[in-house]
């Protein structure tokens, strides 16, 4: 008997379902006695949904899908916080089964769907949410669940991971990087979500979620993205020995976890240091497991269907079987969050300053008011005949709010300064 599944959304994500169906229907009957049949297709582009065949099943009201009884499995795929929130709401108090690759809705609403769904015994899949093929939230869910997570970080945005690659390797500046990536499809027409770091804080909120046992959401990570990261800062880096990623970073320590996104320091010597291009990579430590790391493709129609596809034949294997939802919503524990100013780490700075004496004396007074050591200290560059020099100091580690504290001070030195200073901190 086949496993009836209705398919809201037909981007590219739903798009690749569509055709995954229809290539390997047969595949999954063979192999693991799974009939997945599609019944109906909703969408509100019936184009878009044509160009995949689905003309006889097609309906533009998702509650064509919600109030069928035949349908076990509902697939989510058209994204945001409103009307996917209430697709999946309504299909799980209609009695079915959802499967999403929505982690805005998860990293903001998880903890209300994931009850709902323990409420009315069904299961909620969500693989496809971060990572796109790459599978990381069945391990942290089920084969690393012997083990107690310390630290998840990774390179979770292919769009800013192309751009730093680009502009680490060629040269280009970030307004280069940017058009680059919009040509080739890797980002949007408006790049906010990515460039600024708002994609990469839902899918750390998903992941520390899981790790920690403890709800995170997208409001708790300290985001900040890569639109002030120059050829220099780049270059600089490198000269250290250093790679610079934008990255979503999890650690939990005694004092509880903390959760953020920024622009980060690696050593060469770190896996994540030769992820390049538009590949997503997820780093995690476990106290038994040890180090693992999980690498793919994050984006696209082929890797982030392969996962939704996964997760529809796993939701049905239970369905034929008659299992009970196995692992649901496991955050029970309330740890508390570190806020970014008691973060300890070492900072790579990068100022721009006026070439005339007692300028190092001053700022080196300043660091040292907020106890701030410093490790190094280059003047980069020939002096220029504009009067200006190119200053990069790398900090012992330091508290956050010390190094705020210079900052502040350092940018009010009258006639030093030209321009903000770049700050990028150091994970060793």
């Amino acid at each position: 008997m086949a496993i009836i599944v209705g398919l809201i959304g037909t981007g590219t994500v739903g798009g690749g379902c569509i055709e995954i169906l229809k290539q390997h229907r047969e595949d999954f009957i063979h192999h693991y006695g799974l009939d997945i049949e599609l019944k109906r297709v909703c969408s509100l582009n019936p184009e878009e949904a044509f160009a995949h065949g689905v003309e006889d099943i097609f309906s533009q009201d998702y509650h064509d899908v919600i109030d069928d009884p035949e349908i076990e499995i509902v697939i989510e795929l058209i994204g945001g916080t409103t009307i996917a929130r209430s697709i999946v709401c309504e299909a799980l108090s209609a009695g079915k089964n959802v499967v999403t690759a929505n982690k805005a809705l998860m990293a903001t609403y998880g903890e209300e769907v994931m009850g709902l769904a323990d409420k009315m015994g069904k299961e909620l899949f969500f693989e496809a949410s971060v990572g796109g093929g790459i599978p990381i939230i069945d391990p942290l869910k089920h084969s690393l669940i012997a083990n107690k997570i310390s630290s998840v970080m990774g390179i979770v945005n292919g769009t800013t991971n192309y751009m730093l690659t680009r502009m680490s390797e060629d040269g280009l500046d970030y307004d280069s990087a940017l058009r680059e990536a919009q040509g080739k499809g890797f980002a949007e027409a408006n790049p906010t979500a990515d460039v600024d770091g708002l994609d990469a804080a839902a899918k750390i909120a998903i992941l520390a979620s899981i790790a920690f046992n403890s709800r995170v959401t997208v409001g708790d990570v300290h985001t900040e993205g890569i639109r002030s990261i120059t050829p220099f800062d780049l270059e600089a880096a490198r000269d250290m020995g250093y790679c610079v990623k934008l990255l979503a970073l999890a650690h939990r320590s005694d004092k509880g976890v903390d959760v953020r996104v920024h622009p980060t320091m690696l050593p060469v010597a770190h896996p994540l240091s030769s992820v390049g291009g538009v590949y997503n990579a997820i780093y995690v430590i476990g106290d038994a497991v040890g180090e693992t790391m999980f690498f793919g493709e994050g984006a696209g129609s082929s890797p982030a269907a392969s996962a939704v596809m996964g997760d529809v034949l796993e939701c049905a294997r239970h369905v034929k079987a008659g299992i009970a939802p196995l692992v649901g919503c496991t955050c029970t524990d309330k740890l508390p969050f570190i806020p970014i100013d008691e973060l300890f780490t070492r900072y790579y700075i990068h100022f721009t300053v006026a070439d005339r004496a007692g300028v190092l004396a001053a700022m080196a007074g300043i660091f040292a008011k907020y106890d701030v050591s410093v490790h190094s200290v280059v003047q980069r560059g020939k002096k220029a005949e504009s009067g200006k020099v190119n200053l990069v100091y790398v900090t012992h580690t330091a508290r956050e709010a010390s190094i705020r504290s210079a900052l502040t001070d350092i940018v009010e030195l009258d006639g030093v300064l030209f321009g903000e200073p770049s700050l990028i901190r150091v994970e060793e």
